[in-house]
């Protein structure tokens, strides 16, 4: 059974990544969502057991197979979920974000930043507005870079999975009409890695990189955008600016997985 974990505050933004959730999953009985929830006062367990219950049924309504809830008491997310996470072997975390304003991004995109900044398993980070309409096209934002730790295996899966197509996409200020040789090299590598899955392969000269990947998204009618964090240092677990760009703006889901 795989277990896929769904942390709810019941805020219109988590209950719509779980409903995301919920859509993407129906049907998959060899799926299991956990919905879970942190309370920080006694006097609230009772409440947040009611809305659980309720949610669960709405997506088992929905066509969810397996549903269970979890709530705790506490006031540090990261931690249980972490500890949850590695408990309960997850193999994704869809968690909810919103908020371009700056405000916004503190209060509610922060929680969801540091998960994907863990390594337990993939976050999948759910835009406000995103409704789920299948996957057909996924797009994967890669650098080029130590093209042999990507996460192949991972990436295979998705792509069996939803027989989605893959768009392998860069953006660097610095393409001009052709690759350079290190980007050629690189990419005929990304193709051998990838054998028997025919990927596409796109190199944009743009100067912001979440415009690019957005513009992309929207051309392409791409349906997840999957990456790599990349940190300001190889000791730093803080992402770097273009991963939070682009989670912050980003208009359709990014799953962020480790290599």
């Amino acid at each position: 059974m795989k277990n896929v974990i769904i942390p709810v505050d019941f805020s219109e933004t988590s209950l719509n990544a779980a409903r995301y959730a919920a859509e993407m999953l129906k049907n998959r009985s060899t799926t299991n969502i956990i919905l879970y929830s942190l309370f920080e006062k006694e006097e609230e367990a009772e409440t947040t057991e009611s809305y659980l219950e309720s949610l669960k049924n709405e997506l088992l309504e929905k066509g969810v197979v397996n549903v269970e809830t979890e709530k705790e008491m506490g006031d540090n997310l990261i931690d249980k979920l972490d500890r949850l996470a590695f408990q309960k072997t997850a193999t994704l975390i869809v968690m909810g974000i919103t908020g371009r304003s700056p405000i916004a991004q503190a209060l509610i995109g922060s929680n969801t930043l540091k998960m994907a900044e863990k390594n337990v398993c993939p976050v999948l980070i759910i835009p406000p507005y995103a409704k789920y309409n299948g996957v057909k096209n996924i797009a994967f934002a890669c650098d080029f870079k130590d093209v042999d730790a990507t996460p192949v295996l991972f990436i295979k899966t998705i792509l069996d999975l939803f027989k989605a197509k893959l768009h392998v996409i860069n953006v660097d200020s610095e393409h001009y009409i052709s690759i350079n040789e290190e980007y050629e090299k690189a990419q005929n590598r990304m193709k051998e890695l990838l054998n028997g899955y025919n990927p596409e392969f796109y190199f944009m000269r743009w100067n912001s990189f979440h415009e690019a990947i957005n513009q992309f998204a929207a051309d392409y009618n791409i349906d997840i955008i999957l990456m790599v964090p990349k940190y300001h240092s190889v000791l730093s677990r803080v992402l770097g600016t273009n991963t939070k760009e682009l989670v912050y703006h980003s208009t359709v889901p990014v799953l962020a997985v480790h290599q």
